[in-house]
């Protein structure tokens, strides 16, 4: 039975590194351990949004059997001045490589995941404007 929790225990590693586990054993790494960087905390909050919705985006885009043959998502946001610097805004650009990929399926897909299936970004709107835009390049094209 899913009881709706999500849990990641974080163990110390030294000054200010934690690996970030889940029950199933993926991890991260926040902070710089034995000279290799790691991903800020503030960091993992653009890349789950960016992981959520390009999740959506990639399996919207394939039942609409568009070509799709390679895709990015790039997550920005905006940081305040003072402490404790929130995102203030977010901005998401898709980067999407195939030949024949019809715009509007893009735009149906991104509207799909923004109001409907992205828990992270529907979530992270509550906090902070979340703008998105997108770019269908063909493939080997340099974005």
């Amino acid at each position: 039975m899913d009881d709706g929790w999500r849990e990641i225990v974080a163990d110390w590693k030294g000054e200010t590194t934690f690996i970030g586990r889940n029950a199933s054993g993926g991890c991260v790494q926040m902070g710089s351990l034995d000279g290799q960087p790691g991903v800020s905390p503030m960091e993992l909050i653009l890349a789950g949004l960016a992981g959520c919705t390009g999740m959506d985006i990639a399996s919207i885009l394939q039942k609409k059997r568009q070509p799709l043959v390679d895709m990015k998502v790039r997550a920005r946001g905006k940081r305040a001045a003072d402490v404790p610097k929130v995102f203030t805004e977010f901005e998401i650009i898709y980067l999407i490589w195939g030949d024949g990929i019809d715009p509007q399926a893009v735009e149906q897909a991104i509207q799909l995941s923004e109001e409907k299936y992205c828990s992270v970004g529907i979530m992270l709107e509550k906090a902070a404007p979340v703008k998105s835009s997108y770019r269908i390049l063909k493939p080997g094209e340099i974005a």
